[in-house]
């Protein structure tokens, strides 16, 4: 454990938590991809096959729990409980266009699985925001803390390669992919929303 990865896990608990508050206090998960959140859930559930036959640490094993506790959360928030305001018409991403692919380069490995696919997870919500041309505030806010993760957890495989002399080819290339699909949003998000503009796209 060191400064860059648990920073990354914060910033990951803190993109997931202000996405559920964003849905139980407005009561709509407008502008939410459920398909995004359908794909995050697979990663969670894919990569965390060991939690019952494996202990590394109370840390490690609460923040399993709270990832797939939160994710099959929002699933159900968006899916039953306010499905009423689910955008579906917007949400049409092809996920099997990543899941097929993803599941070949895995060859059917879970933990490997998971991990391109939480690489590719959050495109239907960037292409969701790309067809309506617009985001809320508070689902940009989501967006950053989650890109903000994977670009710390970057850094914390060049620390732990340097400092530790360990290397996880896999997850710094799937690293890499999903912190190159931020890099729009990222400069976006800086010139825009934290000067107080709403997020706008070219529909």
């Amino acid at each position: 454990m060191n400064i860059f990865r648990l920073t990354g896990d914060l910033s990951h608990l803190a993109a997931i938590v202000i996405l559920l508050l964003k849905i139980w206090k407005t009561r709509s998960c407008a502008g939410i991809s459920g398909k995004s959140q359908l794909l995050f859930a697979l990663v969670f559930t894919t990569r965390y096959l060991d939690l019952f036959t494996s202990f590394i640490s109370l840390y490690n094993t609460s923040m399993k729990v709270i990832y797939l506790a939160c994710s099959y959360a929002t699933v159900y928030l968006i899916y039953l409980k306010f499905k009423a305001t689910y955008d579906g018409n917007h949400d049409t991403f092809r996920v099997e266009f990543l899941v097929v692919p993803v599941g070949g380069l895995s060859f059917l490995i879970l933990w490997t699985f998971s991990i391109y696919l939480e690489s590719v997870a959050i495109l239907p919500q960037l292409f969701m925001i790309s067809k309506t041309g617009e985001a809320e505030t508070i689902t940009t806010h989501y967006l950053f803390f989650l890109g903000l993760y994977r670009a710390l957890y970057l850094v914390n495989w060049i620390w732990r390669f340097y400092f530790e002399g360990f290397f996880d080819l896999i997850a710094v290339v799937a690293g890499v992919v999903q912190t190159i699909l931020y890099c729009d949003f990222f400069y976006l998000y800086i010139t825009k929303v934290l000067k107080g503009k709403k997020l706008s796209l070219p529909a």
